[in-house]
């Protein structure tokens, strides 16, 4: 069991909050995060999460001596939409929550967006609080202010940019974690690597097996460092007008998959590594990397038990759905690219024969 907790925080333009990092964190006596919550709060979370850890929470804030009352969502990435958001609104409104009530959104990325989201815009905004369950939402989406919802023609095209007041890793929750889903928060954790740490990479390689087995020590480190990443590129670039776009290597491919497979049939993360490999495949055109550069990637991921083939589809379909991306930029696609492992940047330069090739061995007719 680790004792110790992590912490750290993000500064952003908006305002600094923290994050927390530990196992069994409610537990801790070191921390209270009473000052990051107010007189009344909302737990919302999905009917998977709630039998697991939604009456842990409830006992906590019970003894901040908190009003609440909690939301339970469907699960999934294709609940992810408007009708379900107004359950979110349809809640708060039916039990008098103020401008001031805290929601807390106690799941993975698709609860974290929607409960952020959804504190955006009610009474034009409200606070609200990250508590992480999945990997993937623990080192990325719980942090930095992206909040979303997706539309049927794109990935998070309807969201807003706003911050939480804390976030509450607790690294238990993991444990809960099905096989597939831990993967998928692996993805995000060698993309880390990939876009801007060829010594974490190396380090990833020589621990992939001890974290694919739940490490907790190891664990630890990487959510950590994934975090203090992403905490330093927020704070360098709150709403992604520069260095906060390398987050997406690999996502407009990813993008581009879930949309054309059907939200939820590859898990975000799944999508990421096959974007990623994309990726690496369209910097080594370029002659940017080598091969032997991506096939070091692929084993990794492959280790990881990630997907590194991406869905056929026709040509037209991968354009369609790319155009869509949000970091289309005055017409032109923006795809992240790798200089050499470790060190990324965007590119609005490729063209369509270059795109073609890359996706060459993944285009149905």
């Amino acid at each position: 069991m680790i004792n110790a907790m992590h912490t750290l925080t993000v500064s952003t333009t908006s305002h600094q909050y923290p994050i927390f990092i530990a196992a069994d964190i409610v537990k801790l006596p070191q921390v209270s995060f009473a000052p990051f919550f107010t007189k009344k709060i909302v737990i919302i979370c999905n009917e998977t999460i709630a039998p697991l850890y939604l009456s842990q929470w409830q006992k906590y804030f019970s003894q901040l001596n908190c009003e609440q009352f909690s939301i339970i969502l469907p699960d999934g990435e294709k609940y992810k939409n408007w009708q379900t958001l107004n359950l979110i609104y349809d809640g708060l409104m039916q039990n008098h929550a103020e401008r001031q009530t805290t929601l807390i959104a106690l799941g993975g990325g698709v609860i974290g967006d929607m409960v952020g989201f959804a504190a955006a815009t009610y009474q034009r905004g409200a606070p609200f609080i990250q508590i992480p369950t999945t990997l993937l939402s623990q080192v990325d989406s719980s942090v930095g202010g992206k909040t979303a919802i997706n539309h049927p023609l794109g990935k998070n095209m309807i969201g807003a940019f706003y911050q939480p007041q804390a976030v509450i890793i607790d690294l238990n929750s993991l444990k809960t974690l099905p096989q597939r889903e831990f993967s998928a928060g692996m993805a995000e954790v060698i993309k880390y690597a990939l876009l801007g740490d060829i010594e974490f990479l190396s380090w990833l390689e020589k621990n992939i097996d001890a974290l694919m087995a739940l490490d907790e020590a190891l664990l630890s480190e990487a959510v950590y460092h994934c975090c203090q990443m992403k905490a330093r590129i927020v704070g360098i670039d709150e709403k992604e007008n520069g260095i906060r776009a390398l987050l997406n290597l690999g996502h407009t491919f990813a993008h581009a998959i879930e949309a054309q497979m059907g939200y939820g049939n590859w898990l975000h993360g799944e999508a990421v590594a096959a974007g990623m490999v994309l990726a690496c495949r369209l910097s080594e055109n370029m002659g940017l990397i080598s091969s032997a550069n991506t096939r070091r990637v692929i084993n990794l991921l492959t280790q990881a038990k990630l997907p590194v083939t991406p869905p056929k589809m026709t040509f037209d379909a991968w354009l369609n759905h790319m155009s869509h991306d949000k970091k289309v930029q005055d017409g032109r696609m923006r795809f992240i690219i790798l200089e050499s492992l470790g060190q990324a940047k965007l590119a609005d330069d490729i063209s369509s024969k270059m795109l073609k090739e890359t996706l060459e061995m993944y285009i149905s007719n």
